[in-house]
């Protein structure tokens, strides 16, 4: 796990395009990665709102390569959905290493997927705590695995990250969409 901080995002109607164009492109190679290797991708989103389905399923022919994605932004969605144990929830909360760890195992187990993404998060305004300030988010990838530690899935290897973002809510969002991505296509990269 790696606590780490991005870099200020600004409000601007310019960077709010380019960054959805890097996104675009990010899909567009996690897209060809996951053909090459024939694996489906499934996604759990709390914080981003099904937001990293919505730019996967942009790309027309998504259907060859993303299988599904669970929006499970309230604890009983993420429990019911995706399997989460309510006394995760209740321990560490909805936003920690746990948290993001079952939600991606759980996506995996409650679709046909092979790779998975999950991100649970404070995007703000609110909602932050000291412990736990507006603008951090817990990732999960689950990347297929013969050898490697497991956490329970068949053949699933789960990375873990904790990242704080800075600036308004569409601002943390949208740089949690790209680290979501940009992290995973380095994953499959390395598991070629």
């Amino acid at each position: 796990m790696t606590d780490s901080t991005s870099q200020p995002h600004t409000k601007s109607t310019s960077s709010l395009t380019s960054t959805h164009s890097a996104i675009a492109q990010l899909v567009n190679s996690v897209a060809d990665t996951l053909m090459q290797h024939g694996w489906m991708l499934t996604t759990a989103e709390s914080c981003t709102g099904g937001l990293i389905a919505g730019y996967c399923t942009d790309l027309a022919g998504s259907s060859q390569w993303f299988e599904r994605g669970f929006v499970s932004y309230s604890n009983e969605a993420k429990h019911e959905m995706l399997g989460v144990d309510n006394a995760i929830l209740t321990e560490y909360g909805a936003v920690s290493e746990p948290t993001a760890q079952a939600m991606a195992l759980g996506a995996l187990r409650h679709s046909r997927a092979q790779v998975s993404i999950a991100v649970t998060g404070v995007a703000g305004p609110t909602g932050g705590s000291k412990d736990k300030p507006v603008g951090t988010v817990w990732f999960a990838w689950g990347v297929p695995s013969d050898t490697g530690p497991t956490l329970g899935a068949e053949t699933a290897w789960v990375k873990t990250e904790r990242m704080q973002f800075t600036g308004d809510r569409a601002a943390v969002r949208q740089a949690t969409i790209a680290h979501a991505l940009q992290t995973l296509l380095q994953l499959l990269k390395a598991s070629t």
